[in-house]
């Protein structure tokens, strides 16, 4: 990814604005990524309103850090690293997370990627919604952020272990809900 241009503003101007606490500077930055880092929230959060208060959370901290944004890398890369890491943070505050049992063979890895190929992005946002939070941050780190199981470990504070049995169950679960939607769907076409 390039360097973004802001309203006739270049990348730059834009995070020396902010680094200023310009607010005009701000406004810009906050409405060319928002929905972009929206998207990001809702895959962690379980439902519309907690996504909200992870965007006004993730910008406050972009806002308060940007001065620590050093050029390397892309700067929308920098922010989106923010938002996971303030959804991760928000998943260390609201949940205990029970871990799983590690037990050497993935039971759960029998699912098809075929089927996700034919669903709607929403849709399968709705289902990875469903998870519980352990299972949601554990597959979107590792699935959508590409994270290793050893970083979500370190990370979520869970062993390496852990991490792969949650991504397993979240797999499998996410497959048990694509069956039965693809079941009632079939089902409704037969009557």
């Amino acid at each position: 990814m390039g360097a973004i241009i802001f309203q006739g503003h270049s990348e730059t101007e834009i995070i020396q604005g902010c680094m200023k606490g310009e607010r005009k500077f701000q406004q810009m930055l906050y409405n060319s990524l928002s929905s972009k880092m929206f998207s990001v929230c809702l895959r962690y959060a379980n439902e519309y309103n907690s996504a909200q208060d992870l965007l006004q959370e993730g910008f406050v901290k972009v806002y308060r850090n940007i001065e620590k944004f050093r050029g390397e890398g892309s700067f929308e890369g920098w922010v989106r690293r923010i938002f996971v890491n303030t959804a991760i943070e928000h998943y260390r505050k609201q949940v205990n997370m029970y871990a799983l049992h590690d037990s050497g063979t993935n039971a759960y890895e029998d699912y098809h990627d075929n089927a996700l190929e034919t669903l709607k992005y929403e849709d399968i946002l709705k289902m990875i919604q469903k998870l519980s939070h352990g299972y949601r941050t554990v597959f979107n780190l590792y699935v959508i952020e590409g994270y290793s199981h050893k970083e979500i470990g370190e990370l979520m504070g869970i062993s390496e272990g852990t991490s792969k049995s949650q991504l397993a169950r979240a797999r499998y679960l996410l497959q048990k809900m694509i069956t039965d939607s693809a079941g009632v769907g079939m089902q409704t076409q037969n009557a």
